[in-house]
């Protein structure tokens, strides 16, 4: 990882993705958490004002060193515990079947092979555990779609990653979880940017 992505996009991206219209999806996306929770994409800990009291443990999942630094205040305050067990989505070092719940939020755009990860937290939930995510991906609308697709290459190289034409609702279902709730709308911005999928999957 070099230094762009390790050190200076985490801060930009902790200053734009903090507050504001993202509080309202974060906190629904975390109301629901409980028991043993994995996070990945945990970056500079944006969701954990959001976190229930009654969580036992967050195991948070990230690539960048920087990141850490960011969350070092807000996880200092937070009464869960919370412990670094990675950096890799696509390999997460847990066991199979051993937490209740994992959390995302504008992660999965990012992630070099989306469809592995998703298989990597079926493989880490136990049956009947719940993948609560917020993701931003292809639009319905097909002249929205179009531009995503355009501005992908360049989105990618200037974000870590990321994808804006990812279908997010068909990626989660093909990993073999099941959708139990899914709400889809723009966030104000760009249309292009802001298409989002605000779900929960349940491993049968």
């Amino acid at each position: 990882m070099g230094l762009y992505a390790d050190q200076i996009l985490p801060r930009a991206i902790n200053l734009a993705l903090r507050g504001g219209e993202f509080a309202g999806p974060r906190a629904r996306a975390a109301a629901g958490l409980d028991g043993e929770v994995l996070e990945i994409g945990f970056g500079s800990g944006l969701n954990i004002p959001y976190y229930p009291a009654g969580l036992k443990r967050v195991l948070a999942v990230d690539p960048a060193a920087a990141g850490r630094r960011l969350a070092a205040g807000r996880a200092a305050s937070c009464a869960v515990l919370i412990e670094y067990v990675g950096s890799d989505a696509e390999a997460l070092p847990v066991a199979d079947a051993s937490v209740d719940q994992v959390l995302s939020t504008w992660t999965l755009c990012t992630i070099p092979d989306a469809m592995r990860a998703l298989g990597e937290v079926r493989r880490v939930l136990r049956p009947g555990g719940a993948f609560r995510f917020v993701e931003h991906g292809r639009a319905p609308d097909q002249g929205v779609a179009r531009l995503q697709q355009l501005l992908t290459p360049v989105q990618r190289r200037a974000f870590g990653g990321c994808h804006l034409d990812r279908r997010i609702d068909q990626l989660v279902a093909a990993a073999g979880l099941e959708l139990t709730r899914l709400d889809t709308y723009y966030m104000k911005g760009p249309r292009a940017l802001g298409y989002t999928f605000e779900g929960v999957a349940i491993r049968p």
